[in-house]
Order: C-alpha cells, then sequence, then structure tokens
C-alpha cells in the first residue's frame, strides 16, 4: 500500500459532500491538499478542518464549464511549485431530471460535458507528464452508475464519455507507477445525489479513494465505492489490488 504522507493531491469538488470527505481522509494520512472549489472561499471549511492533520492545504476556484477558468486554475498550481502527485476528479454536475425526457434540450448536454467530461480530462492531461516524470501518480475520476434513465440523459452521457476517455488512456500506462481508476460513490444524499438518496457520503469512503493508495501498477478498473463499505483502509487495497478486472476495451468494467 502508498504511503502518501508528504505528497500534494489534487481534489476537485472539495467544498462539500464527497469530495470533503476524501480530501479530510487524504489529509488524516499525512498528504497535502490542493483543494478545488467553484471559488477559493467555498473551500475554506474544508481547508480549516484539514490543517488540524499537520498538512499543507491550498485552496483554488474555478468554474468548470468555463475552461479559461480551468486553465487559470491550472497556471495557479503550477505556479505554487507543488507536484501534484494525486488527481481525484470529484467534481460533477447533473443539471436537471426530465420527466418529458424526449424534451431534453441540448443544453443539458453541453453543460454536462463541459463539467463532467472535459474539465476532468484537461485537468488530467495537464498533470500526468509531471507524473510520468517523476516515475508516481494516482488519478481517480468519479464516474455513476446510472444507467436505464432517459430522464438524466445529459449526466449520464457524460459520465459514460468520462468513463471511455479515461479507461482508454489507462491502457497506455498499465504496467507502470501511473496508476489511472475510476470510482462510482453510488448514490450518496449530497447536493447532486438529492435528500432522497439510500446511502450518506460517509459510506463512500474508502472506496472513492483506494485507487490514490494502490500499489500494483494496475489501471483501467471501477473501484465502485459499494464493494469497500465497512472495510479499513488495508482491507479495501488488498481488496482493489486482487478482485477487479482491468478494462481491456471490449466491455467497461462500471
Amino acid at each position: 500500500m502508498v504511503d502518501i504522507k508528504g505528497r500534494w493531491a489534487l481534489v476537485t469538488g472539495a467544498a462539500r459532500g464527497i469530495g470533503r470527505g476524501a480530501a479530510l481522509f487524504l489529509a488524516e494520512r499525512g498528504c497535502n491538499l490542493v483543494l478545488h472549489g467553484r471559488t477559493k472561499e467555498h473551500c475554506e471549511k474544508t481547508a480549516e478542518e484539514a490543517r488540524k492533520y499537520g498538512v499543507e492545504v491550498i485552496t483554488v476556484g474555478a468554474e468548470l464549464s468555463d475552461l479559461k477558468q480551468v486553465e487559470a486554475m491550472l497556471s495557479e498550481i503550477d505556479a505554487k511549485g507543488k507536484d501534484i502527485d494525486i488527481i481525484l476528479n470529484n467534481a460533477g454536475i447533473q443539471v436537471a431530471y426530465r420527466t418529458e425526457y424526449l424534451s431534453t434540450p441540448a443544453s443539458d448536454y453541453e453543460e454536462s460535458f463541459k463539467i463532467n467530461t472535459i474539465a476532468p480530462m484537461m485537468i488530467l492531461y495537464h498533470f500526468l507528464p509531471g507524473m510520468e516524470k517523476r516515475g508516481f501518480g494516482r488519478v481517480v475520476n468519479t464516474t455513476s452508475g446510472i444507467r436505464l434513465e432517459p430522464q438524466q440523459a445529459g449526466y449520464s452521457a457524460s459520465k459514460a464519455a468520462l468513463d471511455k476517455v479515461t479507461m482508454d488512456l489507462a491502457a497506455k500506462y498499465e504496467g507502470t507507477n501511473v496508476c489511472i481508476n475510476i470510482t462510482d460513490p453510488g448514490w450518496c444524499r449530497t447536493d447532486l445525489g438529492g435528500s432522497q438518496a439510500p446511502n450518506a457520503p460517509e459510506s463512500s469512503l474508502p472506496g472513492v479513494v483506494v485507487g490514490a493508495f494502490i500499489d500494483d501498477k494496475k489501471s483501467g478498473r471501477n473501484f465502485a465505492a459499494g464493494n469497500f463499505y465497512g472495510l479499513t483502509l488495508e482491507e479495501a487495497v488488498a481488496k482493489a489490488e486482487n478482485g477487479f478486472p482491468v478494462y481491456t476495451g471490449s466491455v467497461a468494467y462500471i
């Protein structure tokens, strides 16, 4: 299992919900953090809690639907001189639930793809060269298990696209110490998931972060959080390294 103490992780969507929980989980284990929210101020509470663990914390703000803001955020992180070793692309948006799904507007797709697909991949592309050069990197992109619901077409399509491009890229890093995987946190009671969701945000741990701790040089797997609920981190890592097939290109293991 990887010791993340002293490393730097970028966590998007860290102001609340699953992103906040994942960030604090890393901080508790000594990982320094770059916390992203729509504004820096949104992340201050998470940053304050994380600093109690004695780690360094930087906050950055960007509206992920605006690629100019994403680029500015990446430049700001670069200017801090911190090597990003871990990326948790947690931020996402569910624009609408369309009961009249045949009237789904094109804007549902446009906004969903900007935030759920394009932004996380731009972040990933930006930091991958540094990970390759240093010989270490862990990337976990957050997906969704939603299917057979045309009422959420924009959201589910953008997540399916994220799965595809992530898995295809992951194949290029198989066997290296840059590990790229996805995670499905499940339907949780967050701002995105809504109050009717069956699971508490805490149920996503340690599953949504296990990809940061694996040490088997494998990429292209879906560490769905429900498979790890109730396990210790050590147990979760052992299960992740031994119980999940790698995506081969024929069917995505989602």
